[in-house]
């Protein structure tokens, strides 16, 4: 029987692009689906792009925003809950799937007055706003780490993971041997703070006796000025403004320095790449350096704070990592351990058992 799914969630690629690949298997067997979300989100650009529908709602977000802000978003609350449930009149879903944002609060509301089942998926250590609000609501939260279950009531967690690109999964790992190759990236839209570093970096690794092969993602805005003055080092690598094919690039790396959102922890664990990780410290929730904390703890990783990021501590820890090749791969085959193959076709089988359940 095909069902009508509703996705509620954006703002960032953190949201956006686990949603569409469960859309994208939703799809596949054959169910309708549309999407709620914001026109200044991600999900304005990414979702129509693959084929799906979108509405907008008028809403902001309440989270480290200040307090003007904070009222007008509250300001904005009732309307914005009462076009979501106009939505769900219209639509008539058979359940509701949030990823979390700003968005997704006023969605999960109309859909706990209409009674529609709903089904969260919370990929972060410590879950956002919307899904510790409405933890105690919903039938289904679908988890990346197993920490946080414990935000839930019981049984209602399940460890699926986020969704990753199979070809993350089914890259071979490399044989850790010098020339050892760093891939630095800051996001989408690059780091000023890694950029920063790793400038102050290639001297160190110049004066290494580790040869060192370096891949930096630097953002459009910064790429062209960094890459002239990388070539001017001598240093063996490349500086690009944005990677379209991230696997290819992942796989040529001994070693990963980025920050830490959960899509971003999801794809080292599928590739089973040692990293650095440096979190976001403007992050709602701090939920980049908590994911970090999981992984450090479990040696998965290296974690640095912005605030103690330096170009002399980001070397010497990367060359020490590449002076000991069995640490390094160590490290990559405890981030493999938190890797879950499979999940847009998990959380795809959990949606259909609460869309029947009605």
């Amino acid at each position: 029987m095909p069902y009508r799914i509703l996705f509620a969630g954006g703002g960032t690629g953190g949201h956006v692009i686990p949603a569409l690949a469960v859309a994208e298997e939703m799809r596949r067997r054959g169910h309708e689906t549309l999407f709620l979300g914001v026109e200044r989100g991600m999900e304005a650009r990414l979702v129509p792009r693959h084929g799906f529908e979108i509405r907008y709602l008028r809403v902001q977000g309440l989270n480290r925003v200040g307090l003007v802000n904070a009222v007008r978003s509250i300001a904005l609350l009732p309307g914005s809950v009462i076009s979501a449930a106009g939505e769900i009149r219209a639509f008539r879903p058979h359940v509701i799937f949030s990823m979390g944002g700003y968005v997704s609060g006023p969605v999960m509301a109309a859909g706990r007055l209409s009674g529609t089942p709903m089904v969260i998926m919370e990929p972060n250590a410590y879950p956002g706003l919307t899904a510790r609000w409405t933890a105690k609501i919903v039938r289904k939260a679908l988890v990346n780490f197993e920490e946080t279950a414990g935000y839930f009531p019981p049984g209602v967690a399940e460890l699926t993971g986020v969704p990753v690109r199979e070809a993350f999964f089914a890259m071979p790992q490399r044989a850790a041997a010098p020339p050892f190759t760093l891939f630095v990236t800051g996001g989408s839209q690059g780091s000023a703070a890694l950029n920063a570093a790793m400038r102050e970096a290639w001297p160190h690794f110049a004066a290494a006796d580790v040869p060192v092969r370096i891949l930096h993602q630097a953002g459009r805005s910064q790429a062209e000025e960094i890459s002239a003055a990388f070539a001017a080092t001598g240093l063996d690598g490349e500086v690009f403004s944005f990677v379209d094919d991230m696997p290819a690039i992942f796989e040529q790396a001994d070693l990963i320095v980025g920050r830490s959102g959960a899509g971003a922890v999801a794809e080292l664990a599928a590739a089973r790449k040692p990293a650095i990780l440096v979190p976001f410290p403007r992050a709602a929730d701090e939920h980049q350096l908590k994911n970090a904390r999981v992984l450090a703890n479990a040696g998965a990783a290296l974690l640095i704070e912005e605030s103690g990021l330096s170009g002399e501590r980001l070397a010497a820890e990367a060359l020490r990592l590449f002076r000991n090749p069995a640490a390094l791969s160590a490290m990559g085959t405890r981030a493999g351990a938190f890797a879950r193959r499979g999940a847009a076709q998990t959380a795809a089988d959990i949606l259909e058992k609460e869309a029947a359940s009605q």
